[in-house]
């Protein structure tokens, strides 16, 4: 099986997508029947990429889109020259790892897309208006015109079905992949790093995150003397939106020594963070899956998050949660009290999140795609799934 993931944004440092498209090449990687993964970024992803890929296999290969850096010119390519490099790589699947615009016709094999969520209708701030109708556009269309959507989570399911139920009729929920961190004496401390204790946040500055929450409450806790006088905040996260708030933020409290944005890190100081931070905060307003939390309790992390669906669905037992609302700064305050006095929790490792069990997951979905010659040499080992077994594969 052959399969092409087409990456290529506007992202010029590794984010939730790009990890997303490196993960699943290296779980299609692991499976001896997939005998081709072609990798598409854009010129300035190819480095990230290539250092985080599974570069060493012989059938992995990373492509650069010739694209410029602009919404017209990444989505014309999508639209008009996916089709063609998937037929000149003869791609059995065509895997779009974020809605994009989609040719249906154009394509001679079948696509799947990664919906990480419904941001466009469920918060279009991290968008700005006009813009947030474009991007409804675009998802609307992908969503359309796709053989098949993988959900990243139950959560992001049920949007999708309350939003349009034809379209859920094609989905599947797939997790996203969260591998433990392979190389662990590799794992470096950023060079900001004081030697005193901090807490983390790993987030985007898009006003989904609620980055201005998180201030608050680490200035609530330095105010209260209810963490070391020497502690730091760690945001790990691109800018957006949101920076300007941020930073306004930072400088009017007079946090700018204790504070410290960062990003463009590398896995394995990202890995490090997880490690030795006291606690991971994540007071997310919505959110289709929550990587950072899913991260947090694989590397044994208190976590104190928002109440929300996803972060149930994913943290389960094993979170500090926090409803959002009026009081939400002094609640978040109290809950990281506690859990700062709790024992720090083993790592967890959940098999729904594993590479076995995703590649296989993405593997059946591939095959129901796919006519029965291509899935197997004996049609008596085809068990395709039905369209209600398809809505949730795990």
């Amino acid at each position: 099986m052959k399969i092409v993931i087409a990456l290529a944004s506007s992202s010029g440092q590794l984010s939730g997508v790009q990890r997303h498209a490196i993960n699943l090449a290296h779980c299609l990687i692991s499976r001896p029947e997939v005998t081709e993964v072609h990798l598409v970024a854009a010129p300035w992803q190819e480095s990230f990429v290539r250092d985080s890929a599974p570069c060493c296999d012989k059938r992995f290969h990373l492509h650069t889109a010739p694209i410029g850096n602009s919404a017209l010119s990444r989505n014309w390519w999508f639209y008009s020259h996916l089709p063609r490099l998937a037929a000149q790589l003869d791609a059995d699947i065509v895997h779009l790892a974020y809605p994009v615009p989609v040719r249906r016709g154009a394509f001679h094999c079948k696509t799947v897309v990664t919906l990480h969520d419904l941001y466009p209708y469920d918060i279009p701030e991290n968008f700005g208006f006009p813009k947030v109708l474009f991007n409804r556009a675009v998802l609307q269309q992908c969503l359309r015109r796709a053989d098949a959507i993988a959900c990243v989570s139950r959560c992001t399911l049920s949007r999708l079905k309350t939003l349009n139920p034809r379209l859920a009729k094609k989905a599947a929920v797939i997790y996203n992949s969260v591998a433990p961190h392979a190389e662990q004496g590799a794992e470096i401390p950023p060079p900001v790093w004081n030697g005193h204790p901090f807490l983390l946040c790993v987030a985007q500055h898009r006003r989904n995150k609620n980055i201005l929450l998180v201030l608050q409450v680490f200035e609530c806790l330095l105010q209260s003397r209810q963490i070391p006088e020497g502690a730091q905040l760690f945001i790990v996260g691109i800018e957006g939106p949101e920076t300007p708030a941020i930073k306004k933020f930072i400088a009017r409290s007079g946090l700018a020594e204790r504070v410290v944005l960062l990003n463009g890190i590398s896995d394995s100081e990202l890995q490090w963070c997880y490690r030795n931070c006291s606690l991971v905060l994540a007071p997310s307003i919505v959110e289709g899956f929550g990587l950072p939390v899913a991260e947090a309790l694989l590397a044994g992390c208190r976590v104190v998050c928002s109440d929300i669906a996803a972060f149930r669905e994913l943290g389960g037992l094993h979170c500090y949660y926090v409803p959002l609302g009026p009081q939400q700064v002094e609640a978040f305050t109290n809950a990281v009290c506690v859990a700062l006095r709790d024992p720090v929790p083993k790592p967890l490792h959940p098999p729904q999140f594993s590479t076995p069990f995703i590649a296989e997951a993405y593997l059946r979905l591939y095959r129901s795609l796919l006519p029965a010659p291509a899935n197997s040499s004996s049609a008596n080992d085809i068990q395709v799934p039905s369209a209600a077994e398809r809505q949730c594969l795990l």
